[in-house]
């Protein structure tokens, strides 16, 4: 956990403007904070590859490379993944504050800057960024294999499980990722509902699956990578105590669920028939006469563990 306090935090400043700059320095070395420098897109990116910043404040037009494209850069490495970036512009149109969200901005100041808006601003940002770094470490340290990806497939973020399961399943490489966020992005236009699996082309049939867990908002979808989604923990226990296949367990866990025999198809990847024929077997078994009776049987199973 990210343990420092606003009296520490170190700011990166990128901006062509040496008057502003000057004025940026005052007034956040006054505040406590510790500035870098950077008078160019390039610059940024190189000081950004040795020390993490806790926060950037990045003039949105400046040459060679403008604001936006160097907030798209540095927000391709890793360890930028939570540091918030605040666009400062002359330019207060509709058209560049929504280029700069939508290049990774979390926010966006007028010039001249107002320095008390400034600083009350960047509290807000590095108070939520400490969040979600605290939220990802535990991520990390549970061990979870999960992960987030926007609406066209593009990795938001995942745990170093993820990227090493990924890695192992021939997906190390960038362009490998990208052939998988395609993959993905063509997944999500269809609308998985949580439970749906989606098994990637070059994972092939020993590789891990990848379950939809949540559409999180409009741009970020949880999801989660499994190496059998037919042999889940809580499936496993109904199979093991109540003498089931591994089909009948899955099916048994998905009613316990409240999913119809359709849904159970489209998640288990087998016609609605196919369900009922496991469902008449489950019943034969448990010795019930209907799918009430089967769920509340799995559910008194899986309270007891």
């Amino acid at each position: 956990m990210n343990t420092r306090n606003s009296l520490s935090d170190t700011v990166l400043i990128v901006d062509d403007a040496l008057d502003s700059i000057r004025m940026l320095n005052d007034v956040l070395e006054h505040a406590g904070m510790t500035v870098l420098v950077a008078l160019e897109g390039a610059q940024a990116l190189n000081i950004s590859r040795n020390i993490t910043p806790d926060i950037v404040l990045l003039d949105a037009m400046m040459p060679n490379m403008d604001g936006f494209e160097t907030c798209r850069q540095l927000k391709r490495n890793p360890a930028l993944a939570d540091v918030p970036i605040i666009f400062m512009t002359g330019l207060s149109d509709t058209e560049h504050v929504v280029m700069g969200l939508n290049a990774g901005g979390v926010d966006y100041v007028t010039k001249p800057i107002n320095a008390d808006e400034l600083i009350a601003r960047m509290q807000v940002h590095l108070a939520n960024a400490r969040i979600a770094q605290s939220a990802r470490q535990a991520l990390d340290q549970t061990g979870q294999y999960l992960f987030a990806v926007d609406q066209g497939g593009q990795m938001l973020w995942a745990t170093p499980q993820v990227h090493q399961r990924l890695h192992q399943a021939g997906y190390g490489q960038a362009e490998d990722l990208a052939l998988l966020a395609d993959e993905l992005g063509i997944w999500l236009d269809h609308q998985p509902q949580p439970g749906h699996h989606l098994a990637p082309q070059r994972a092939g049939a020993d590789g891990p699956s990848i379950e939809f867990l949540a559409r999180v908002s409009a741009q970020e979808n949880l999801l989660r990578l499994i190496d059998d989604p037919r042999s889940s923990d809580a499936s496993v226990r109904l199979r093991d105590a109540l003498g089931l296949t591994g089909r009948e367990a899955d099916v048994m866990l998905w009613i316990a669920n409240g999913k119809t025999n359709r849904e159970i198809g489209q998640i288990l990847d087998m016609s609605p028939r196919t369900v009922n024929k496991h469902l008449e077997q489950v019943f034969r078994k448990l010795g019930v006469e209907n799918r009430t009776a089967a769920a509340a049987a799995a559910i008194r199973c899986l309270a007891r563990f």
